[in-house]
């Protein structure tokens, strides 16, 4: 798997203006850490916060990963949807880009429900049976089936809860914040020197309204996953071992205490042990 240089990460960083914050008349005094310094009225964010959180976030990613947890990836502002889409994907994990439902992780049961329900529907689309209908159920059965499919397609394949949320502008994302933290869901975010960087439990500090800035964090986080999903995959090979959990050729099988200790008495019982262990011949002389 190829990883990004430091040096050409901060300079993909700078290059795509993460370091850009807001007006100065806008900013939250809690981001007063992760700012360097002020320029024509516009707060510059200090570059070295940025990395320390990303570096930070994509280790944390990689390891919840390998532990067979999966990411969901919030972003539904214009800038984020594109980006999202286009990455998200390829790691095989899920998204949210058009409107976070209230009660998509405290109420995942209700959801999964009605992802089985856009099932059904496509189902009936599939087998062509919407002629059975009347012109006015064909007409909401499609309608219901691209309203579910526009708001939940990109968590269709989520089982279960994930194991972290990574959320870009995080005062458009308070509800889905706010649920993350009730489940105990760490929280990944990208805030912009407007927002408030107690929300999240691991903050990158950066420009959230720039679609190149967007795009370099989603790419990184996206490596780290695949690093995640590697180790995942070389732990479950480990550990079932060759050829499918078969033991490797000429290792003895393992055997539990009760037979050993049956052997043992079997063995007594046959008579004087001799020098290597195996019960004397009857008739011999000593």
């Amino acid at each position: 798997m190829s990883t990004t240089s430091p040096t050409t990460l901060v300079q993909d960083l700078i290059e795509a203006g993460i370091h850009f914050g807001q007006r100065a008349s806008g900013w939250n005094p809690k981001m007063q850490p992760y700012i360097y310094g002020k320029r024509n009225g516009i707060h510059i964010i200090d570059i070295k916060e940025t990395i320390k959180g990303l570096l930070l976030a994509k280790k944390f990613i990689a390891k919840t990963v390998a532990e067979g947890k999966d990411v969901c990836f919030v972003g539904t502002k214009r800038q984020a949807k594109n980006v999202l889409e286009a990455r998200v994907p390829d790691v095989k994990m899920h998204f949210v880009t058009e409107r976070w439902l209230g009660g998509t992780l405290t109420n995942f049961r209700t959801i999964r429900s009605r992802l089985k329900r856009l099932d059904e529907l496509e189902g009936i689309e599939t087998n062509e049976t919407f002629a059975k209908y009347s012109k006015k159920m064909e007409s909401q059965l499609k309608r219901e089936k691209r309203k579910i499919s526009r708001n939940l397609e990109g968590i269709r394949h989520m089982e279960k809860l994930p194991g972290a949320l990574v959320v870009l502008d995080v005062r458009r994302e308070l509800t889905a914040l706010k649920e993350a933290r009730k489940l105990g869901i760490p929280t990944i975010c990208l805030i912009d020197t407007d927002g408030d960087p107690e929300l999240a439990d691991i903050a990158i500090p950066g420009n959230d309204d720039s679609m190149r800035s967007i795009d370099v964090v989603i790419r990184e986080l996206c490596l780290a996953i695949a690093e995640g999903r590697q180790q995942r995959d070389l732990s479950k090979a480990s550990k079932e071992g060759p050829e499918g959990g078969e033991k490797p050729a000429g290792e003895p099988a393992r055997r539990s205490r009760r037979s050993q200790f049956r052997s043992d008495e079997e063995g007594n019982a046959g008579g004087p042990v001799g020098d290597k262990g195996a019960p004397a011949a009857a008739g011999t002389s000593a």
